[in-house]
C-alpha cells in the first residue's frame, strides 16, 4: 500500500494567529479523473492544475461532480480512470487518513457526545499524541478560530456557525496541505454565512495553505478564490481567475452561471460593413454597434445566429434619449429591483430583456420610455448553435 512520508511542516506553538502559521503547502493535479455511476458520468475525463497555497473553487449545480470530484481528492471514493497527484506524487491509491488533507463537511460531521474541545483534538487522539501535545494544538486552533471559551460544550450547546468553527479547528489541528471544503456554509443564514466566508479568507491568507472549495453559489466563488473551475454534467467548463471567468466567459453557459443578476442574452445576427460591425436582434428592435470587422474577426458562418451578452454594470439608462454613438436602444421599463446599494431595472425592447444596474434613487417608473446604451468593448457574442464565444 502506497504512504506519504512525514509533512514537512509545522504549526507554531503560539497560540497568536499572527504567528500560528503553516510553513508549506503543496499543489495538487488531476490527470483525467473519472467516476461512473452506470452510464452517469459523475466526473469525465477532469484534468485539472490547482498551484501550491491557492484557493480554487469548484462551481456549478447540484449534479454537475463537484462534490464527487472533492471525494476523489480526498480518497472517500476511488476513481474509475486518471488518478490524483499531491506534489509530484500520485496518491490514487493512498487511504484517506494518509493523505494529509483535512475536510469539512456541509453538515459539520460533528460528534454529538462529545465537547467541541474533544471534536477537535479527536484526529490526534487516533494518533496517539501525547496529552500535552494535544492540548497545545487544540488551544492554537481555538484562539485562531475564537472559540477557547466554547471548548467545553458539545455541539447541541453551540450556534450553526460556532460548530462550523468547530469544524474548522478539527480541519486545522491536522497540520494539512490540502483543505477540503464541502459546501461549509450552506447551513447558515445569510448574515453567518458573509461572515464565515469572511472568517475563512483570512484563515487562508494567514496560513496559506492549498484549499478546495465546492459551493453552487457563485457570490462565494467570487469572494473566496484565487480560480475558479466550473463544471456541468461532471465536466469541466473553464478554469481561470475571477476576472477571467466573470469578463471573458467562454460560452453561455458561463456567462449565465457566473454573476448576479446573471448576463442578460439577446438572440439575433450579425450585418457587417467596411467599417462597424452591428448587431441586429430577432425582430429588429435592438441594433448596436459591437465592433469592427479586424477586431471581431468573425468567419461567415459566425454571423447567421448569434447571441448578445451584457453585464448590468455595462447599460447605462438614460430617460432622455441616448448619446448616438451607435451603441444605444429605445426600452420601456418592465421591473425595477432595488437592493439597497443598487436598483436593477428591467429594460424591454421587442422580445428581449435586458437587465441594468442603476443608482439606487434612480427615478426611473414602470412602463416608462427610456434609452439603454451599452459600454463600448463590454459586449459579448455567442454562436447560438455551439452556446462558445466567439469575439476576443
Amino acid at each position: 500500500m502506497a504512504t506519504l512520508p512525514a509533512p514537512p511542516f509545522a504549526m507554531c506553538a503560539s497560540p497568536s494567529l499572527e504567528r500560528a502559521t503553516i510553513i508549506s503547502s503543496a499543489s495538487l493535479r488531476l490527470d483525467r479523473l473519472g467516476r461512473h455511476f452506470g452510464k452517469v458520468r459523475a466526473v469525465d475525463e477532469l484534468t485539472l492544475e490547482i498551484p501550491a497555497g491557492s484557493f480554487v473553487t469548484l462551481l456549478g449545480p447540484s449534479g454537475c461532480g463537484k462534490s464527487t470530484t472533492l471525494n476523489l481528492i480526498a480518497g472517500l471514493d476511488q476513481p474509475d480512470t486518471g488518478s490524483v497527484h499531491l506534489g509530484e506524487q500520485d496518491i490514487t491509491g493512498v487511504p484517506p487518513n494518509e493523505r494529509r488533507m483535512a475536510m469539512v463537511f456541509q453538515n459539520y460531521a460533528l460528534y454529538p457526545h462529545m465537547t467541541a474541545f474533544d471534536n477537535i483534538a479527536f484526529s490526534l487522539k487516533l494518533q496517539r499524541r501525547s496529552r500535552q501535545e494535544i492540548e497545545q494544538r487544540v488551544k492554537v486552533v481555538a484562539e485562531m478560530l475564537d472559540i477557547a471559551h466554547l471548548l467545553r460544550r458539545k455541539p447541541s450547546q453551540l450556534s450553526g456557525g460556532q460548530q462550523q468553527r468547530v469544524a474548522l479547528g478539527r480541519a486545522l489541528v491536522k497540520q494539512p496541505l490540502v483543505f477540503l471544503l464541502d459546501e461549509p456554509f450552506s447551513n447558515l443564514d445569510a448574515a453567518l454565512r458573509s461572515r464565515m466566508r469572511t472568517e475563512v479568507k483570512h484563515l487562508h491568507l494567514q496560513l496559506g495553505t492549498t484549499s478546495v472549495f465546492v459551493t453552487h453559489d457563485q457570490e462565494e466563488a467570487m469572494t473566496l478564490s484565487d480560480a475558479i473551475a466550473v463544471m456541468s454534467e461532471g465536466k469541466l467548463v473553464q478554469y481561470g481567475s475571477q476576472a477571467e471567468v466573470y469578463g471573458r466567459p467562454r460560452n453561455m453557459y458561463v456567462a449565465t452561471f457566473v454573476g448576479k443578476p446573471k448576463m442578460s442574452l439577446v438572440r439575433g445576427r450579425l450585418e457587417a460593413d467596411a467599417d462597424a460591425v452591428q448587431f441586429v436582434s430577432d425582430d429588429g428592435t435592438i441594433r448596436v454597434r459591437v465592433g469592427r470587422p479586424g477586431e471581431l474577426r468573425l468567419a461567415e458562418t459566425d454571423r447567421t445566429q448569434v447571441a448578445l451578452g451584457v453585464r448590468a454594470e455595462d447599460v447605462r439608462i438614460s430617460p432622455n434619449g441616448g448619446t448616438g454613438s451607435g451603441r444605444s436602444f429605445t426600452a420601456t421599463v418592465g421591473l425595477k429591483e432595488p437592493i439597497g446599494s443598487d436598483t436593477f431595472v428591467e429594460l424591454v425592447a421587442g422580445e428581449a430583456t435586458i437587465v441594468a444596474r442603476a443608482a439606487p434613487d434612480f427615478g426611473v417608473e414602470i412602463g416608462q420610455p427610456v434609452t439603454g446604451e451599452i459600454v463600448a468593448g463590454r459586449t459579448h457574442l455567442f454562436a447560438l448553435e455551439t452556446g462558445e464565444r466567439i469575439n476576443a
